[in-house]
């Protein structure tokens, strides 16, 4: 808002009010009370001596309710002094070249933020300051909200690029410990050693899973998990990730039904959450994992106290859940923002410390699982997560591959007769697929580019019957080539690699014609099989 005059004005000849109208009569009280803008006068000790009504909303009636004497008793203290010299500036005819931002502090606790603009006037010969106070917190809070989205945003391009090429040299990694230990199998004394090689790639893996999964890039794989071994599984993350001043309790409940979920996505909600809680306990505590089974239905409700999103309001239908509760001995969450915790963006860390995405990213991901998330809290008691899984019912639908049956699955034959072309710009990576594919009986033609392939197709594309191309490759990428290598072979069966997930590449790829996928990193008998399985036309 801007009160200074354009130089035009001065040749502008202002109407003059008919005489009728007695400007003398109407007082700057009146002008004050009837503005939909907060307005204060306040004297040279601050005192407030005249409000209006908008003012005594803004501030939810503290002069009338309190006796409230000075304006800056209205400011959260750590501002109060900065205030204070400000309008004592004012005061001594200084004018404001901005706006001054203040923190008025509610009953409740909450702050709001405002902007605050004054005039100086005299009033019974002494300087007087009329002040007009814009609520602007909710524009604050959409600077915030657009600052951090920048940020997030830039962060989640810079973790995909990483997680991509991170995923080439797993799948390397990975490829040749399967390849080793084809000649070392158990028994050997080099076994150990390779196991141990390719267990610790399979957790970088993981880690780079959640870099995918961080910025938008990973798809969900539901699969059936057991509640207790997920956590069995992460119990040793937790207990680095919270400290040794917090102890770590796990409570299993017996008799759990399985849960439909994506278990990268499932881990990340429970570390989520213990770091939630380790961030409430500064001095040490207890951290309670609990798991149990729960029937819910018109005679057994949800227990009372539990808190839903703000946005939710939940109609949790009856049946058999899974439940899986995370508690700390913390400071608790006041009752003001409980509600709140749950939206993008909203931390009640320090500026710098939170991204204010760690509970949005647990709610979202059980939401998308398909199940409900609530939060109990006492200050200075404590906090508890209740998140329900609906439990698997097997004769709800057909069988679902569980995380234990994806391994198992490989036990049928792999081996074939069938032309492949392999089209890999990574070295390590095409050198291991051609590899893994001719141990299985494949006859490979190798090709490190688009333009490479394009030349093998032109003198041996008839006895070309399955092509394995990477997405992403320098000059032609790999579905450009695989349209124009359709013009003279439309019936000819491509799998893509990549290391993003099947999700992005449709997003960039469409799904006019059929495709088939496999995603980085993978093992010797993950690309086996799909060679498999689509060379049969499965």
């Amino acid at each position: 808002m801007c009160f200074c005059a354009p130089a035009c004005w001065g040749k502008v000849r202002l109407p003059v009010p008919p005489p009728n109208i007695e400007l003398s009569r109407i007082t700057l009280a009146s002008f004050i009370t009837a503005s939909p803008i907060a307005m204060v006068c306040v004297d040279e000790q601050e005192h407030i001596r005249f409000a209006n009504a908008a003012f005594h909303y803004l501030t939810r009636n503290q002069l009338r309710d309190a006796g409230v004497l000075h304006f800056t008793d209205l400011l959260v203290e750590h501002r109060r002094a900065d205030a204070a010299a400000s309008l004592k500036r004012l005061r001594e005819g200084a004018r404001l070249s901005m706006p001054i931002p203040l923190d008025l502090l509610l009953p409740n606790g909450a702050t709001i933020t405002v902007s605050l603009y004054a005039s100086r006037v005299e009033y019974q010969g002494a300087p007087t300051l009329v002040l007009q106070l814009i609520d602007t917190t909710e524009q604050k809070n959409l600077e915030i909200k657009f600052a951090h989205s920048q940020k997030m945003q830039a962060v989640g391009q810079l973790a995909g690029g990483v997680a991509h090429d991170f995923n080439n040299l797993l799948t390397a990694m990975i490829g040749f410990c399967d390849l080793l230990l084809m000649r070392h199998p158990a028994g050997d004394q080099s076994f150990a050693d390779i196991m141990q090689i390719k267990q610790n790639a399979n957790r970088a893996a993981n880690l780079v899973r959640q870099l995918l999964a961080f910025s938008r890039r990973q798809t969900l794989q539901p699969k059936l998990l057991n509640a207790t071994d997920v956590l069995a599984e992460l119990s040793n993350l937790v207990r680095r990730l919270i400290g040794e001043n917090i102890e770590l309790k796990m409570v299993h409940g017996r008799n759990l039904g399985m849960v439909k979920a994506d278990q990268g996505q499932l881990e990340q909600v429970i570390i989520n959450l213990a770091v939630n809680g380790r961030d409430a306990m500064k001095n040490g505590g207890i951290l309670t994992i609990r798991t149990a089974a729960a029937m819910l239905g018109p005679d057994n409700p949800l227990p009372s106290g539990l808190i839903a999103p703000a946005e939710e309001d939940y109609a949790m239908p009856a049946g058999e859940y899974v439940l899986m509760e995370i508690s700390d001995t913390g400071t608790g969450i006041p009752r003001a923002i409980i509600q709140k915790i749950f939206e993008p963006f909203f931390s009640t860390k320090e500026v710098g410390s939170g991204t204010g995405l760690g509970l949005s990213t647990v709610y979202g991901i059980i939401k998308q699982t398909g199940g409900y998330i609530f939060v109990s809290s006492r200050e200075n008691e404590g906090t508890t997560f209740s998140i329900y899984f609906p439990a698997f019912q097997p004769q709800e639908e057909a069988p679902v591959e569980t995380a234990e049956s994806a391994d198992r699955g490989n036990a049928v034959d792999l081996t074939g007769r069938n032309t492949i072309l392999l089209v890999e710009d990574e070295t390590p990576v095409r050198i291991f697929a051609a590899r893994a594919l001719r141990n299985k009986g494949y006859t490979v033609l190798e090709a490190d580019c688009a333009e490479t392939a394009l030349e093998i197709m032109e003198r041996q594309g008839g006895s070309v019957e399955v092509i394995v191309t990477d997405v992403i490759m320098p000059g032609m990428n790999g579905p450009t080539m695989v349209e124009k290598i359709y013009e003279n072979y439309p019936e000819m069966k491509v799998i893509f690699i990549s290391g993003y997930a099947e999700d992005i590449f449709v997003n960039s790829y469409g799904t006019e014609r059929s495709f088939h996928f496999l995603a980085k990193p993978f093992t010797l008998k993950q690309l086996a099989s799909k060679v498999k399985e689509v060379a049969q036309g499965k």
